[in-house]
């Protein structure tokens, strides 16, 4: 594993807890949005955009590019933060979130520099993600394909359709990421449908897996760079995280898988990512 210095390691930390003070912000003008999952996940985008993903902001169309796709695309206020920080876009973008006309909807859409597929029917990113490896692997292209899954849709076969194809393929070029934060819009996913043994699961279908705690930012990283290295079969990073992550009254409470923060709670969870 190459070394990652405590400062970066810091640095990404830093970016991670901004971007979540932007997602809160974000939802908190639109007053509608997904703030639960869209800050679970946030130090694993954050991670993939600012240390591990090939992309260039000034040209989103780059040929050679690594690729990333929001399976649960509910949570794309993270995503467009990210994308703005990392220069797609100018920052104050971000308060269009969910306006008419505005090229940050509630779902991703290919308005938005660097989103390069629309997303929010739960079940179908994977399939996306596994064309898009395949297509590399035809064009004899070197790029990484990255895809970030929900613990719920994981309840969907069509995903386990995907997981299949890409392990037949020998699609070593695909990583997924699930976000399993336990809770989806209906309650804990273990009582609506449990999906464990998660990791058995996806090693039956012949995946590589790494079991990792989804806000450890050198545990990320050395996932991503695990992944990278496997040849032969897709991987799989299971991320353990906390829905709501970073916002002490949003942590764990299923109420904020959809709910958007009053302008009070908003000033509150400020004060506690600062």
């Amino acid at each position: 594993m190459k070394e990652i210095s405590d400062n970066q390691i810091k640095e990404l930390q830093q970016k991670a807890r901004q971007i979540r003070r932007d997602i809160v912000d974000m939802l908190c003008r639109a007053c509608s949005g997904h703030p639960g999952g869209s800050l679970s996940a946030a130090d694993l985008v954050t991670a993939l955009y600012f240390s591990v993903l090939r992309h260039d902001p000034k040209n989103p169309k780059w040929p050679d590019r690594d690729r990333f796709h929001m399976s649960k695309g509910h949570c794309c206020p993270l995503w467009y933060a990210v994308l703005a920080h990392a220069g797609y876009f100018p920052k104050e973008k971000l308060l269009t979130l969910r306006k008419l006309g505005s090229m940050l909807q509630g779902h991703p859409d290919r308005r938005t520099p660097g989103v390069d597929a629309a997303s929010g029917s739960l079940g179908q990113g994977l399939s996306v993600a596994l064309g898009m490896a395949l297509a590399g692997k035809m064009d004899k292209k070197d790029y990484r394909v990255y895809c970030l899954l929900g613990d719920g849709e994981t309840q969907e076969g069509n995903v386990w359709e995907a997981a299949m194809a890409a392990s037949h393929y020998h699609c070593d070029n695909l990583c997924a990421i699930l976000d399993y934060n336990g809770l989806q819009i209906d309650g804990r996913t273990a009582d609506v449908m449990g999906i464990e043994p998660v990791a058995a699961k996806w090693a039956a279908f012949g995946w590589h897996t790494i079991e990792i705690d989804g806000h450890d930012m050198k545990a990320i990283l050395a996932a991503f760079e695990q992944a990278a290295e496997t040849a032969g079969k897709p991987t799989i990073i299971i991320a353990r995280t906390t829905k709501g992550k970073g916002v002490s009254f949003m942590e764990n409470v299923c109420k904020y898988h959809g709910v958007a923060p009053t302008r009070e709670e908003a000033d509150k969870a400020f004060g506690e990512l600062s």
